[in-house]
């Protein structure tokens, strides 16, 4: 299995880094480089890709704003000397996010869960649940909810661009959606890991709110969201 993959980066010696790491793995197969995200789109209509590598500063429009701007967009790699965007990179649902230099062993692991995303078809095919609300069925992305709040027997459903209330228990909710995905910060609340921007003390904030952590998860909650991603010193 190959994938298709292109590099986008206004710095010559960081495309011709990127281009020999890619070289070295035999499932990546280059099909072009750009500057800019603007001359990249000719690439992107005219091939079906799998991976882009994509640097954030760049002339006429940088990397977060391209990636806000794809309705559809493959696995995306972030290749950037700025560490302080991640937060926000992981917000748009980036596969991976790399702090230049890059280490090899470092691109590999990245490259290995863009190969990971492609033989699990079924699993990227898998990406909404439906609920009652109002005596009617309504679909819900699982990338489009962000948090779920418990109130008596319901739960509200916070998503970026409705609230649905629906008859279920939070318990009942957290045991269907993708454990990698959502976690329980309190005992009313299950939190999109890939929604938190920023962690305040106790207080998660999810662009769209502000979840209190409970004391008794905090140190969960703090190793499933942080994992092996803080950049260190």
């Amino acid at each position: 299995m190959k994938l298709k993959c292109i590099i986008i980066d206004d710095e010559p010696v960081a495309r011709k880094v990127l281009r020999e790491f890619a070289e070295d793995i035999d499932f990546l197969e280059l099909a072009g480089e750009a500057e800019n995200p603007l001359l990249a789109i000719p690439l992107l209509s005219a091939e079906d890709i799998d991976v882009i590598f994509l640097d954030i500063d760049m002339p006429k429009i940088n990397g977060i704003d391209f990636v806000r701007g794809l309705t559809a967009p493959p696995s995306i790699i972030i290749t950037t000397a700025y560490a302080e965007y991640a937060a926000e990179a992981y917000g748009l649902d980036v596969l991976d996010y790399l702090v230049k230099p890059i280490a090899f062993d470092r691109f590999v692991k990245a490259c290995n869960k863009a190969l990971a995303v492609r033989r699990s078809p079924a699993a990227t095919q898998d990406d909404h649940f439906f609920v009652k609300c109002n005596n009617q069925i309504e679909k819900v992305l699982y990338n489009e909810l962000v948090y779920a709040e418990a109130m008596a027997n319901y739960v509200m459903l916070y998503t970026l661009s409705r609230k649905l209330m629906v008859y279920v228990t939070i318990k009942g909710l957290e045991e269907q959606l993708p454990a990698g995905d959502f976690i329980k910060v309190h005992k009313s609340y299950l939190v999109n890991i890939r929604k938190i921007k920023s962690i305040d003390g106790n207080v998660l904030d999810v662009g769209i709110a502000r979840v209190t952590v409970s004391q008794n998860l905090r140190d969960k909650v703090m190793q499933e969201v942080i994992k092996d991603k803080m950049i260190k010193r």
